[in-house]
């Protein structure tokens, strides 16, 4: 009799270690989609989003060991129910292609920004840094120029040129094509930079710094040849109009291959692969962000840079991007659907 009744119990002990190994997360997915139900999606962190999948494999590989051991009916009901809710929150969503689009850019981008603060700072730190180094080298010696900046974006500005020749270069509107073919490389040069900036992160972070090091030098070089011929103010004018969007892309663009190379190096908790994995998908959010602030510094360059000559106005537009951006981004951290 004895003997009947501890194999009659087996099976609910069994139940129950199995529930207590696993059951922190489940409850933690399920307060997830508790919260989804009451508020939405757009409720929960970045973080809490990036987990949903992980805890909803969980659930299913439980299931699974939960059906082939036979455990009992309430355990594997509960499963059941709870993998059925986060498949449909997972790939059930109805959302319009636009939906997602709005989400982008009301929650998920400048959400996914300030997150990035620390590797910001770092990156911008690298760039303009060893921008002032280059200007003070290229000022002090005028040939340093030519080996910081490449003849193809020189577009025939090099201490060779005339004062006035250089200063025609920033107000002429004769050289229109010339401009606009500047404009097209200087976009393109910047939005390969910021692709691979973020790409090569993977490399523990160090050709981000080059790469970010690397258009330090050829900013700082490019402001020194002007400011030598008494041009200062003209060319931070020139620049900031389409600069500040421009820079500011770049900026991010490497703070976001910070974050994957230094989920390299530290991973912390998780293994190495899921760290990456994880920095790569908060990365490539603000990546998407970069490639749009490039096309709104593409078309301020191409065609407001052209069209407004005057010097104090185009500090005056790049001032007021330098405002938006910011309130954009770091006006408020917490982004919800209210």
């Amino acid at each position: 009799m004895t003997q009947s009744l501890s194999k009659s119990h087996q099976p609910v002990l069994r139940s129950q270690r199995f529930r207590q190994e696993r059951e922190s997360d489940w409850l933690e997915l399920d307060d997830l989609l508790e919260r989804i139900a009451g508020k939405g999606v757009r409720s929960l962190s970045e973080e809490e989003l990036l987990r949903l999948p992980g805890l909803y494999r969980s659930v299913l590989s439980a299931l699974s060991v939960a059906r082939a051991i036979s455990l009992d009916r309430a355990t594997i009901n509960y499963l059941e129910a709870l993998g059925a809710r986060a498949y449909f929150v997972l790939y059930g969503t109805t959302d319009t292609f636009l939906d997602r689009i709005v989400h982008f850019f009301r929650v998920g981008w400048p959400r996914a920004v300030p997150l990035l603060w620390k590797e910001t700072l770092i990156s911008a730190a690298v760039m303009f840094g060893v921008a002032v180094l280059a200007f003070f080298m290229t000022l002090n010696e005028p040939d340093w120029y030519y080996a910081f900046v490449p003849e193809g974006m020189a577009n025939g500005r090099t201490p060779a040129s005339s004062t006035s020749t250089l200063q025609d270069t920033l107000f002429s509107t004769e050289e229109g094509a010339s401009l606009s073919a500047f404009a097209t490389f200087l976009f393109t040069h910047n939005a390969q930079v910021a692709i691979f900036a973020f790409a090569l992160g993977i490399a523990f972070g160090l050709p981000t710094l080059i790469l970010l090091a690397y258009n330090g030098c050829v900013l700082g070089a490019f402001v020194a040849l002007f400011v030598s011929r008494g041009l200062g103010v003209e060319v931070g004018g020139w620049l900031m109009i389409h600069g500040v969007t421009e820079l500011f892309a770049v900026v991010l663009a490497g703070a976001a291959g910070l974050k994957v190379g230094w989920a390299a190096i530290q991973p912390g908790q998780r293994t190495r692969l899921a760290s990456i994995a994880t920095a790569g998908r908060e990365g490539g959010l603000v990546l998407g962000g970069v490639i749009f602030m490039l096309m709104i510094a593409g078309l301020l360059e191409g065609f407001g840079r052209q069209l407004i000559n005057d010097t104090w106005m185009r500090y005056a537009i790049g001032a007021a991007t330098a405002v938006i951006w910011g309130l954009y981004f770091y006006l408020r951290t917490e982004r919800t659907d209210d």
